[in-house]
């Protein structure tokens, strides 16, 4: 624990201060709900690019990531290296089809395709990730100002989630990408800085960084093996083109963004520049990660004291020696999401710990805005509109997204709380984007590739794709009795598996259907020749 000092509480003051502002600013602006969703459709591509590249920028990437690389290796980045993949078909397919709809709602033509349970089902499954997703961020940001300032996580969740709130509310769309703009450049200059600070501090430099990396192995990208029970370098670039198919094509954070642009050439741009900048940026928080086990590892003294940490918050109460002993155990993977925090503490010079807490702070703001205005979009368009009172007018329209946009964001502070106490906030984040996020992606490519499917073969493709998700999430907890019911394959491979389950399903449903119609038509034929 640290006491700030002035200068540093007076830059996290001013940032707060100038994201509520810039809520305020804006709020002179939202007068109807259209403006609050998607701007009236007059943001420029360049600021878009950067708001979708300041939402994947979150605080799972500015700690979760480093905290990877210093608990392992470099697997996790062929995450972003499936990226461009992915942004090729979603510019390709994806923003047309969506600006050519016109549906501010990422989910309302499910119900055109498929009908009413389609649509239902994919907003039940995002607002679940989003949850999972504003959780894992709020905890993430409050592990690190928990060490910086000693205050409790749960007070950091309230207080930093009531200034994100406040400005997402007042300032809609307009506000969340604008404040997401100046995010951007704010994250990606702490992230810099801080790894200006370890190279600067190891002894040796970066020669030395590099050598111990090389003999750890930290730089590997991980078994190229055709084997789908670990993390693989193709488990994870499965995992990463599916789940960056799921952001870019059917996350209502990105496509709700394709509608605040001028034309369907902007909105195709804007996802161009998010995959140029974050590729690059987040492979330098990568070689952060590598970078800090170098300089613990050249420093056992710091590495005793986090090992310390850690080994005290597993035992709380627990005697000097029993803490201690717990301590030697520990290895860099059960340490690894607090080496920064810790770093920050104790190597941070006074002046820059606040600027690098504003950036931690607008890693976690503008995904947690983003997520809070587009969960309120979904919710007011796809379950109050269409199921309790279709005929608001713009006033009580608005009215009610002010009410879901303040609910979900005190939901999402709710559930980060809940996950205190987790191992890897990154890990928790993949498993749970995984789990909602596959059946929903799915039964997307089931609709917009298939157009011969019809509304039953969908809903059994879905259900039995669920029941495959649900059962690789949970079979691994069965007794040793059915440990041949277990699922043997990687968890990442829970979002792979679900979304085929469900499009190869609905299309083998739609296949034998158009067969046997081909057959009974063919015998009618046949027996009127006959006749």
């Amino acid at each position: 624990m640290k006491t700030l000092p002035i200068v540093d509480l007076l830059v996290i003051v001013g940032y707060l201060a100038g994201m509520v502002g810039v809520g305020v600013y804006f709020s002179r602006k939202t007068n109807n709900a259209d403006q609050f969703t998607t701007a009236s459709g007059k943001i420029p591509g360049w600021a878009i690019g950067m708001s979708i590249y300041a939402t994947f920028l979150s605080s799972n990437t500015f700690l979760g990531v480093p905290g990877k690389a210093f608990g392992s290796n470099w697997n996790s980045f062929v995450f972003s290296l499936s990226m461009p993949f992915a942004a090729w078909v979603a510019a390709k397919y994806f923003v047309p089809f969506y600006r050519h709809t016109g549906e501010v709602s990422a989910y309302t033509h499910l119900e055109h395709r498929f009908g009413p349970w389609a649509r239902t089902y994919a907003v039940v499954c995002f607002l679940l990730t989003q949850l999972a997703r504003m959780g894992s961020i709020f905890f993430g940001i409050a592990l690190s100002l928990q060490a910086l300032t000693g205050y409790p996580m749960a007070t950091i969740m309230l207080i930093v989630g009531s200034c994100i709130i406040i400005y997402t509310v007042l300032g809609g769309m307009e506000a969340v990408i604008w404040t997401e703009v100046v995010q951007g450049v704010v994250k990606t200059a702490g992230a810099v800085i801080i790894l200006w600070l370890v190279i600067a501090g190891m002894p040796g430099g970066m020669g030395r960084i590099l050598e111990v990396g090389q003999v750890d192995h930290k730089f590997s990208l991980g078994s190229f093996s055709l084997d789908f029970t670990q993390s693989t370098f193709w488990v994870v670039l499965l995992y990463g083109f599916f789940m960056n198919l799921n952001n870019f094509g059917m996350d209502q954070n990105y496509v709700q963004r394709y509608h605040t642009t001028t034309s369907v050439k902007e909105a195709t741009r804007s996802i161009w520049l998010c995959v140029y900048l974050y590729v690059p940026i987040s492979l330098l928080f990568f070689l952060l990660g590598s970078c800090l086990y170098a300089y613990y590892q050249a420093n056992p003294d710091l590495l005793n004291a986090v090992r310390m940490s850690v080994a005290a918050e597993r035992l709380p109460g627990g005697s000097q020696s029993a803490i201690a002993q717990l301590a030697a155990t520990l290895g860099p993977a059960d340490i690894g999401d607090k080496v920064m925090p810790h770093f920050m503490v104790n190597k941070v010079p006074a002046g820059l710990v606040g600027l690098i807490v504003a950036a931690i702070l607008s890693a976690a703001m503008s995904t947690i805005s983003s997520g809070m205005n587009a969960s309120a979009t979904v919710f007011s368009v796809d379950i109050y509109g269409r199921y309790i009172n279709p005929n608001l007018t713009d006033k009580q329209s608005l009215r009610l997204l002010y009410i879901a946009t303040t609910t979900f964001g005190l939901l999402g502070m709710i559930t980060g709380i809940a996950m205190i106490g987790i191992k890897s906030v990154l890990d928790i984040w993949w498993m749970l984007s995984g789990i909602f996020a596959g059946g929903m992606l799915g039964l997307f490519l089931l609709g917009i590739i298939s157009r011969s499917t019809r509304n039953a073969e969908a809903l059994t493709a879905t259900l039995i794709g669920v029941l495959v998700i649900v059962w690789m999430t949970f079979s691994g907890k069965l007794s040793d009795d059915f440990a041949a019911l277990r699922n043997p394959l990687h968890q990442n491979m829970i979002m792979v598996v679900g979304t085929l389950t469900i499009f190869l399903v609905g299309l083998l449903l739609t296949k034998l259907r158009t067969n046997r119609s081909g057959v009974q038509s063919t015998s009618s034929s046949v027996q009127r020749e006959f006749n």
